[in-house]
């Protein structure tokens, strides 16, 4: 069963193209940390990337709530 919140996130993901680009983008942006995660050592350069997409992993999380937030306030 899912929760509402759950419910909107999957509708969002049917219907709505700006949360489905950030839906994708956050996943390419996870893909790419997970193949620098099983590194067993990271250049100077892989380790500034590391940092730079966690944190731009981390926006795309706070812009795709924000949707939901938005959504859940306008039902």
């Amino acid at each position: 069963m899912s929760t509402p919140t759950e419910a909107i996130r999957e509708q969002l993901m049917a219907t709505n193209l700006e949360y489905q680009r950030l839906r994708a983008e956050h996943a390419r942006y996870s893909d790419r940390l997970d193949q620098l995660e099983i590194k067993v050592y990271l250049t100077a350069d892989e380790q500034v990337e590391e940092v730079r997409l966690k944190k731009l992993k981390l926006m795309l999380k706070d812009e795709m709530e924000n949707i939901v937030r938005r959504t859940q306030l306008a039902s």
